[in-house]
């Protein structure tokens, strides 16, 4: 059986991440850092279904919690083939009023974690020569949004890892890739108000929003095709041409 780690699987799209690689018969490692009670519920959702998932409790951002993560997940599922980088998170406000702390915490899991569980992940991958890294980046670490400096200058460094390290260890036999979500359908995105949803919508040329299982569905394509490295797929609706 092949294995996943997940980072962020608590919330929407890491449930849908979750659950599609379960579907495709891989042994999940869902990551949490403080929701372990929606961790627990997908977990026990793909074991009625006659998968197998456990929950792993960590800080993204502490080089020993990464390390005890990983540890914990191997001694228990053995060798993760493939890696999904999703956690992060955002913070809206005005560039001038961002304070150097805030700053510092949209970075420390938005690219630190990135940067632990990716070279965590990759020891083991090299020495198999095979892996597959997937980073979860956004629509804005492309084009930058207005009011989210941080998270868009976060997102773009995503890409930037991705593209490097799909040079470098793709002679070792290990892809990396990142998708890049429009609109989705999540909790995060439920804070917005209803007039700024239909603008959104109205910018879209699908005129709809994405869904947490959509984004999921383009994970599990890239960790299945065997040739393809180094790209950002765009889950947006068109929205980003």
């Amino acid at each position: 059986m092949k294995n996943v780690l997940i980072t962020g699987a608590s919330g929407d799209i890491g449930r849908a991440l979750a659950l599609a690689f379960a579907q495709k018969g891989f042994g999940v490692a869902l990551h949490f850092f403080q929701n372990e009670e929606s961790a627990l519920r997908t977990v026990s959702e793909i074991r009625e279904q006659g998968g197998e998932a456990h929950a792993f409790g960590a800080n993204l951002s502490r080089e020993d919690e990464v390390e005890r993560m990983f540890s914990q997940a191997e001694e228990r599922m053995g060798f993760f083939e493939v890696l999904v980088n999703n956690a992060a998170i955002s913070q809206k406000g005005l560039f001038t009023e961002l304070s150097l702390p805030e700053w510092e915490r949209i970075f420390a899991v938005n690219c630190t974690g990135v940067f632990l569980c990716s070279r965590r992940a990759l020891v083991p991958m090299i020495r198999e020569k095979r892996g597959s890294v997937i980073n979860i980046s956004s629509m804005w670490g492309q084009t930058g949004a207005s009011c989210e400096a941080a998270y868009s200058a976060s997102k773009a460094a995503v890409i930037g890892l991705t593209k490097a390290l799909a040079k470098e260890e793709g002679p070792s036999g290990i892809r990396v890739n990142c998708i890049a979500p429009g609109v989705i359908e999540t909790k995060m995105n439920r804070e917005l108000s209803r007039e700024d949803l239909e603008a959104l919508k109205e910018e879209t040329p699908l005129e709809c929003l994405g869904t947490p299982r959509q984004v999921a569905h383009a994970a599990v394509f890239l960790a299945e095709n065997s040739f393809i490295t180094g790209q950002v797929l765009g889950v947006n609706g068109g929205f980003v041409i």
